[in-house]
């Protein structure tokens, strides 16, 4: 079996959440069978394991309808995507993509990193659930990360092929805790409007004495807003980190946070429980799913009830038990584990389609 693995939408010199999870499937499944990676621009191999790999156009070329065309040259049995979005018209393989989450059904602000023709396409395409069925119905097989993602594109009836879960995971070697609990909060992601960060800067006020590091990159409007809404001094805007400061500021802090309304996973949450940091996040289901027991839940539309949680942390008994159960829920995810369920689908795929060559 061939397969090619789509690895158009690493990001350099830094990852970012579809780029990670890229780098991290295409790595552990290439222990269990052989691959060959799909790129764009051979600077994207900096940040990928050292394997076979061809070229393709950008995914956000005006080409991308056709590269199955360009791909069937490889001669693959299967290609496997990190996205839903690849061209199928012309294709001889078998396809299995990927549907990381569908919030942008309802909360349709597009990335702001996006051009503006993308970004309009962006919102044209989440205006109906049609163009997703139109587009999954061109494939054979999906991979979504998670449980509630999955129920949620059954429920929409999005398609009829199968749909298999891959969870995001971290890297085996995670900084652990290195002493005691700061005062220190973290918040790793986006600020999206969907993302609530704003019901964090308001809680900071019934919390003195404590610090909310914010580490992605906020524009100037952000820091203004969120600053206004915050007690002075209580807001750090890190403007982005490398992974070596990511890990060392979650090694002493309290706890991680989020008051997100909406997710599809939430790979900050695991990342902090993987070191023992516990997490302090909105009670909605996606966060059930991966936080189970260890997680502390808030109501994302109650700064007090975000705070209770942080000062149900306070309690050095209560705070270790949390650190405790982090680490062992972490422990459901690896990249391993995730390689496996996608090698099952696409050895599935790849037996269907020969078996109706037959």
């Amino acid at each position: 079996m061939k397969i090619l693995f789509d690895c158009r939408y690493t990001r350099f010199p830094r990852h970012d959440g579809i780029s990670r999870f890229t780098s991290g499937l295409v790595t552990a499944l290439a222990k269990l069978v052989p691959v060959t990676m799909v790129i764009s621009d051979e600077r994207q191999l900096t940040m990928l394991p050292d394997l076979p790999w061809v070229l393709a156009p950008s995914p956000t070329s005006a080409r991308e309808p056709l590269v199955s065309r360009r791909l069937n040259r490889f001669e693959p049995d299967v290609v496997f995507t990190p996205m839903q979005t690849m061209g199928p018209f012309g294709r001889r393989f078998g396809l299995v993509t990927t549907v990381h989450d569908l919030i942008y059904y309802e909360n349709r602000t597009p990335p702001r990193d996006l051009a503006w023709p993308i970004r309009l396409i962006w919102r044209l395409y989440h205006l109906s659930w049609a163009p997703q069925r139109a587009l999954l119905g061109r494939a054979d097989a999906h991979a979504t990360v998670s449980e509630t993602t999955r129920e949620l594109m059954l429920r929409h009836h999005l398609t009829k092929h199968p749909i298999t879960v891959v969870p995001n995971a971290v890297d085996p070697d995670i900084v652990g805790r290195d002493g005691a609990p700061t005062r220190d909060l973290v918040y790793m992601g986006s600020f999206m409007p969907y993302k609530n960060v704003e019901l964090l800067a308001r809680g900071m006020h019934l919390l003195p004495g404590y610090t909310l590091h914010l580490l992605s990159r906020a524009e100037d409007p952000t820091v203004k807003r969120l600053t206004a809404l915050a007690p002075a001094g209580s807001l750090e805007f890190h403007q982005g980190v490398s992974d070596e400061e990511y890990a060392q500021i979650l090694s002493s802090a309290t706890a991680l946070v989020s008051a997100s309304l909406n997710e599809g996973f939430g790979l900050p949450l695991v990342e902090a429980m993987a070191g023992g940091t516990p997490i302090a996040v909105s009670d909605i289901p996606i966060f059930r799913e991966i936080g189970g027991e260890a997680a502390v839940f808030f109501d994302p539309q109650s700064p007090e009830s975000f705070v209770s949680a942080i000062r149900e942390l306070e309690d050095p008994a209560t705070w270790k038990r949390r650190s405790t159960l982090a680490r062992e829920r972490a422990g459901h995810y690896s990249w391993g584990r995730s390689a496996q369920a996608l090698l099952g689908t696409l050895t599935a795929v790849y037996e269907f389609r020969s078996g109706r060559r037959s």
